[in-house]
């Protein structure tokens, strides 16, 4: 039967030292695995947060140029609509000056007494034709009957002569047009209840809004974003 022996102070000492040892040693090995661990979930965290703000100030900066872009954008389209405000208004401007200009001189179309009697002739017989009737009147200025008269007489021939009818025109005396107007003449038929201007300050202005069309795209060229030309 074998014995039992105590060990020694010195023997539990040493046995002591190498148990501590060994837990120290477990311990350092332990406490290296936790900090590589603690390490690496940093750097993943460090990863991610560095990755969600370099998105962040990506977005930031792409909604800034995106509103830089959208402003420039706007700032072009209201100066590029000032200008061309500034542009139709210069451009209507030039064409009331031209028909204001033009207005002051139409009286000088009556200067010449042949040019005017033949004028007058020419609008007389446009109403001639248009009313058809045996008899009208005509209302001119009363500085006007002198040539009006021969104007008259003109007018009657041709439209005989054209149409095979006689037709009377007479002077509507007692309803003269105003010495200030520039000229032309009012015939009327049908009784009284027709009336046709062709007095020149009328036809200046009907030349405003049918040929206003034909000046634009002399003065200022085609108008490219116009489509149809009626």
């Amino acid at each position: 039967m074998s014995q039992v022996h105590a060990l020694s102070d010195d023997q539990v000492g040493q046995e002591l030292r190498k148990m501590t040892a060994f837990i120290k040693q477990e311990a350092l090995e332990k406490a290296r695995e936790i900090e590589i661990k603690a390490n690496e979930e940093f750097s993943i965290e460090k990863s991610k947060l560095v990755r969600q703000e370099t998105d962040a100030i990506d977005a930031a900066h792409a909604k800034r140029l995106k509103q830089a872009a959208m402003s420039q954008q706007i700032t072009r389209s209201t100066v590029a609509n000032k200008s061309r405000l500034k542009v139709l208004a210069a451009r209507q401007q030039l064409l009331d000056d031209i028909f204001t200009v033009v207005s002051k001189r139409l009286d000088e179309g009556t200067k010449d007494t042949a040019k005017y009697r033949a004028v007058l002739k020419n609008l007389l017989l446009e109403g001639l034709y248009a009313l058809s009737e045996p008899e009208v009147q005509v209302r001119a200025r009363k500085a006007d009957y002198a040539i009006l008269k021969d104007a008259i007489k003109d007018a009657e021939s041709e439209y005989k002569s054209n149409t095979d009818k006689e037709t009377k025109v007479t002077i509507d005396e007692d309803n003269a047009l105003p010495e200030g107007s520039s000229g032309g003449l009012f015939i009327v038929g049908g009784q009284g209840k027709i009336e046709i201007n062709n007095t020149f300050d009328q036809r200046l202005l009907l030349l405003q809004t049918s040929g206003l069309p034909a000046v634009r795209e002399t003065l200022f060229g085609k108008n490219p974003n116009r489509k149809f030309y009626d």
